[in-house]
């Protein structure tokens, strides 16, 4: 009786679609605000009592659950307290809600980016999760912002030239929004702890997860998903980290261990979107591939630094 709820926008609105999700929510519950503010001292003392509750914790979502379910039995056993009928009209709206935008590379690296980063600069209470599978996945496995140099897609034939977008590093130089980058198969834990960080911080929350896809061609098969996430992270494919502009202590957290270099090139030729530059084109793929590696391998270090930026930042507090 109280699962998700669910809506579906087209494939370049879904930020603003979920924006406005949360804004008819707060929207709605500002009205109960209001009519709380206006009766709670005409209100019988009990039910004084919880709206006073309610108005300091109304962006609590447990704290504000627990009030609701003490608050409408109340009203309507006292259906004539001052602010009853509108708030048991409301009565869905008493708990804080927790809003998710869930969405694909192509859609955040790429053709919405302009509506994520709307979402993300609002400092709303929403969290944005990309299913990061660095390319257009659902509409024809075209390239996108996010895929890395020398991955083959459409659009990309003969491998992209360009380095893949950091859309977790635009999203930190905001200052206040969570970030993450997870990757299951490599770290579950990591993955559940981003996820329940992203939940409780009071704002803008992204986090981005590694997805390998069919589009990738993994030679051991789409069965192997876990297993190529693990590898893409230790060989320094991809990073796990976490960035809480709430923690107390470290804000930048590395999780990801120093990436094991010699198994990066065997990473690459373990998935057809990089193998089939390497035997239609071997001296671009050599390039190219090497490129991939250097970039990689700077991502990892410019990371590292944060580590100490963020840890420095701390002491001089």
């Amino acid at each position: 009786g109280h699962g998700p709820a669910w809506g579906n926008s087209l494939f370049e609105d879904n930020a603003e679609f979920g924006l406005g999700m949360h804004v008819a929510n707060e929207t709605i519950r500002h009205r109960i605000q209001m009519i709380m503010e206006a009766n709670v001292d005409k209100a019988p003392n009990a039910v004084a009592a919880l709206y006073k509750d309610w108005l300091e914790f109304r962006n609590d979502r447990e704290k504000s659950a627990q009030i609701r379910d003490l608050l409408v039995p109340l009203l309507e056993a006292n259906p004539t307290a001052p602010g009853a009928d509108v708030i048991l009209s409301l009565k869905q709206y008493i708990a804080k809600k927790s809003q998710w935008i869930f969405g694909g590379d192509g859609w955040a690296y790429d053709i919405g980016y302009g509506g994520v980063d709307h979402v993300l600069a609002s400092k709303e209470d929403i969290n944005v999760v990309v299913l990061d599978t660095e390319v257009y996945s659902n509409t024809g496995g075209q390239s996108s912002k996010s895929t890395p140099t020398g991955a083959i897609a459409q659009f990309a034939a003969g491998g992209k030239e360009t380095k893949k977008k950091v859309l977790a590093g635009i999203a930190m130089s905001y200052g206040y929004v969570y970030v993450a980058h997870i990757s299951m198969g490599a770290d579950m834990n990591q993955c559940v702890k981003a996820l329940a960080e992203a939940e409780a911080y009071p704002g803008p929350s992204l986090i981005i997860a590694y997805a390998p896809c069919i589009n990738h061609g993994i030679k051991k098969g789409m069965s192997k998903a876990q297993t190529e996430e693990q590898l893409a992270v230790e060989c320094g494919y991809w990073n796990n980290f976490r960035y809480n502009p709430a923690a107390e202590g470290d804000k930048f957290s590395l999780d990801s261990k120093a990436p094991k270099a010699e198994g990066y090139q065997d990473f690459l030729n373990g998935e057809v979107r990089y193998n089939a530059l390497k035997r239609s084109n071997p001296e671009k793929a050599a390039r190219l591939f090497k490129k991939n590696e250097q970039e990689a391998m700077e991502r990892y270090d410019y990371l590292n630094k944060l580590v100490t930026v963020y840890a420095a930042e701390k002491e001089d507090k």
